[in-house]
């Protein structure tokens, strides 16, 4: 099953509670002892150039998707905390900043700080918005967003904008096919007699799906997340499903043998063709600086499949 977040880290506790998106904190100063709560906020803020004020992260896992000189880099940060981040962790770390890429890092996984109890120890905030407009999402807005935000709590508007060109630039480059290709989201095995956990309409990955060219058959789900039975899915027939990976504890192999082995589902087009495209989980549900190359990764199934 689905956990219900823009943030999910293997093996930790189901989320209790969302606070509502931060403002940009405002400190006299740029923050010179930075914790990030995540692996994606690191490669965000290492791409930024001010990698070296990151005392300590969470959730190192997020730096699996990344190679050569920048995960050498991402390595380098020390880890405070393997899974979403102990609060008594990241307060010993004496951080002036702490940095995420999901509002539920800040007290929605137990045993995480919360903005509260951060600022009592004299640190500030500053946390990615799960969505920045009311309605479906068709882009990474909330990337770019939270890059610029970031940019200006480190006072580099300019490197900022720099780093927003690029991925820009990634996401331009990329052919999707002519026309919108149906497709079905799934990050853990069909259950029997139970709805397909999918994403929503306005999830990121919803974003990242339609910029390849891809029409989520979920994205009539209002949330970030939605659930549709089997029959509904087999019914709007996806011509590719996308895997997403490091939810829970079952593999990418285990995932999609799950898939081919259901019966209902082996009869969408997307099973019969074989036609799956494997993304991660933190490039794809969260602002990540790999947000183009998610995209790029599915149209090039989507046109394959178009």
């Amino acid at each position: 099953m689905w956990v219900v977040a823009a943030l999910v880290v293997s093996g930790c506790a189901a989320p209790h509670g969302e606070p509502d998106c931060l403002g940009v904190p405002e400190l006299r100063t740029p923050p010179g002892r930075v914790v990030t709560m995540d692996g994606g906020a690191a490669a965000i803020l290492t791409r930024l150039g001010v990698g070296d004020r990151i005392v300590g992260t969470a959730a190192p896992t997020f730096f699996e998707d990344f190679e050569g000189p920048e995960r050498a880099r991402l390595d380098a940060i020390p880890v405070l905390d393997d899974g979403p981040g102990n609060a008594e962790k990241i307060i010993e770390a004496r951080p002036d900043l702490v940095v995420g890429i999901s509002a539920l890092s800040f007290g929605g996984f137990d045993g995480t700080p919360t903005v509260e109890r951060l600022a009592q120890a004299g640190a500030q905030s500053l946390v990615a918005c799960d969505a920045v407009e009311s309605g479906p999402v068709h882009d990474l807005r909330a990337t770019m967003t939270f890059i610029r935000r970031a940019a200006e709590v480190f006072r580099i508007p300019d490197r900022g904008e720099q780093l927003i060109a690029e991925l820009t630039r990634d996401i331009r480059a990329v052919t999707p096919p002519e026309r919108p290709v149906p497709v079905l989201a799934l990050s853990s095995p069909p259950s029997p007699g139970e709805p397909l956990y999918t994403v929503g309409s306005r999830s990121m990955a919803n974003g990242v799906i339609s910029l390849a060219g891809g029409q989520n058959i979920a994205d009539d789900g209002a949330g970030q997340f939605a659930d549709i039975s089997i029959e509904q899915a087999v019914w709007r027939d996806p011509k590719v499903i996308v895997v997403i990976s490091g939810i829970g504890h079952t593999s990418v192999p285990e995932l999609l043998r799950a898939i081919r082995a259901n019966r209902a589902l082996a009869t969408t087009t997307a099973v019969r063709r074989d036609r799956f495209v494997v993304v991660s989980q933190g490039a794809t549900l969260s602002p990540s600086v790999l947000g183009g190359r998610a995209v790029a990764t599915i149209a090039a199934v989507l046109r394959a499949a178009s």
